[in-house]
């Protein structure tokens, strides 16, 4: 089986796909699709056409799966609806809230066009996702937790960007040790978001910038910053190049309960993440849903999915049998 993959978009998202693809033999990069001119884009891959946007309906017959790395909030809940209408795709889409939306109107479009549509794939959404689900239906007395971090976010280092007078910035998510033991524990405490997470900023101002008010902005972000207990440092844009320049992040999922009679055995299942590079973690994950949707469309199977909806054996490369002899 060979599966013909387009890349729209690119960044950091679409060069991890690139590299994924190498590492999975079973699929090779056709087409990277660009609202750029298509010649300024450099891809690693020799030979593989670079294409405007404008022309992807021509594609049609060429590519089996389309990865979208559009941006989540703005790019996505346009793109994936559209092109679902012609491909089968895969996004990441990651708002949380958003997504019941963002699964009817991509539902609705991979339908009229008879195509499978996977939503939502990455490690959370997706990876945390289903450890979430796993350990709830194992233990349905019980609490979940999610820390994520110590990471790089790349939204909330986008939305100390915007603010006057700051010239680039990073921004990290830190879990609270003493929050992390005691969910460890097994005591299934209440816990607020700031008692979880800390946040903290690396910022390059521009000469003379209120420096005062820049962090008085960070501090006070409604939705990223106020609910957090939030450290901000003013570093030089070499320092930043120099020490700052990775985008790792990781995280836990974890879920304590209680089995029993009179609820007198504890359990604590803990699933967690360490990962160098956020995004090619991420594409590796798009990969292996690549495959599925692939797999599924070619079954006759449409409309959208989610993690949920795609059996552990569509992900892997290898056969049912090997995996029952192998895995099992």
């Amino acid at each position: 089986m060979n599966i013909r993959i387009g890349i729209y978009g690119y960044g950091n998202l679409g060069r991890g796909i690139e590299s994924a693809i190498r590492q999975n033999p079973d699929m090779t990069l056709a087409a990277v699709f660009t609202r750029r001119d298509p010649s300024t884009l450099k891809i690693a891959t020799e030979g593989v056409p670079v294409v405007s946007a404008a022309d992807v309906l021509s594609y049609k017959d060429k590519i089996d799966v389309m990865i979208l790395c559009g941006g989540s909030a703005t790019d996505l809940p346009i793109q994936t609806p559209e092109l679902a209408k012609h491909f089968t795709v895969v996004d990441s889409f990651d708002t949380h809230a958003k997504i019941p939306v963002h699964f009817a109107n991509v539902d609705a479009a991979a339908k009229e066009g008879g195509n499978i549509a996977v939503i939502s794939a990455g490690w959370d959404p997706g990876a945390f996702s289903l450890n979430r689900l796993y350990a709830g239906a194992f233990l349905p007395d019980g609490a979940d937790y999610t820390f994520w971090g110590k990471g790089v976010s790349q939204g909330h280092s986008d939305a100390i960007r915007r603010i006057a007078g700051v010239v680039d910035a990073k921004q990290y998510t830190i879990p609270v040790d003493s929050a992390l033991e005691a969910v460890r524990s097994g005591s299934e405490p209440t816990l607020t978001t700031r008692e979880k997470h800390t946040r903290e900023c690396f910022v390059v101002a521009e000469e003379g910038a209120d420096l005062a008010r820049i962090e008085r902005e960070i501090k006070e972000m409604p939705n990223y910053f106020a609910d957090y207990d939030t450290t901000v440092h003013f570093i030089s844009l070499e320092e930043l190049r120099r020490d700052h320049s990775g985008i790792p992040h990781g995280g836990f999922v974890i879920r304590s309960g209680k089995t029993g009679l009179n609820r007198e055995n504890s359990h604590v299942i803990e699933y967690s993440l360490k990962l160098d590079s956020n995004p090619e973690f991420t594409a590796s994950v798009i990969a292996a849903y690549a495959r599925a949707a692939h797999r599924m469309h070619t079954e006759g199977a449409c409309g959208c999915k989610t993690v949920f909806d795609v059996a552990p054996a569509y992900l892997s490369p290898k056969s049912y049998d090997e995996l029952i002899a192998t895995l099992l």
